[in-house]
């Protein structure tokens, strides 16, 4: 690696569980994100590591160019990609691929935390930015949603 390459980019960086890159607090209501890896590319990935505080999840979706992967560090998740249906645990995973319509919901008593990319991060970076400045879930309205290349498409999942 050449010394300018270096210079640009740290070899490594380290971020504690629930740490956001930029020192930043970032609010969806019942739940929190951080940044783990942002960048300024779109085509490149983004993660994020979302702490849920209470039951719950986003409205039913699709992204137009985004794969969107998740990864359960803590607590129960229940998920539906397409028609499908997954209850997930710490150390799961799942991929909710483009164009297909998904859903979550923390459902678990004390606290969750799933960690959420996207491939490629498109508009993504800037749309947590957007919507975490009201310290609540997205907004309901479509428009919203398609500004930053989604479709959003029902309501959340119920949970009890």
């Amino acid at each position: 690696m050449s010394e300018s390459r270096s210079a640009e980019r740290p070899s490594a960086l380290l971020l504690a569980a629930g740490a956001d890159r930029e020192g930043e607090s970032r609010g969806l209501g019942i739940s929190t994100i951080a940044f783990k890896v942002s960048t300024p590319t779109p085509s490149d990935p983004f993660l994020l590591e979302n702490t849920f505080l209470a039951k719950g999840g986003p409205a039913r979706h699709l992204h137009d160019d985004q794969d969107e992967w998740f990864s359960v560090l803590e607590g129960e998740f229940q998920f539906e990609v397409g028609a499908e249906r997954f209850r997930l645990q710490p150390g799961d995973s799942l991929l909710a691929p483009r164009q297909v319509p998904h859903v979550w919901a923390f459902e678990g008593s004390a606290r969750g935390r799933i960690l959420v990319a996207f491939f490629p991060a498109g508009k993504m970076e800037a749309f947590f930015r957007e919507v975490s400045k009201a310290n609540a879930m997205p907004p309901q309205d479509p428009g919203v949603w398609r500004a930053y290349g989604m479709e959003r498409l029902r309501p959340p999942l119920p949970v009890e």
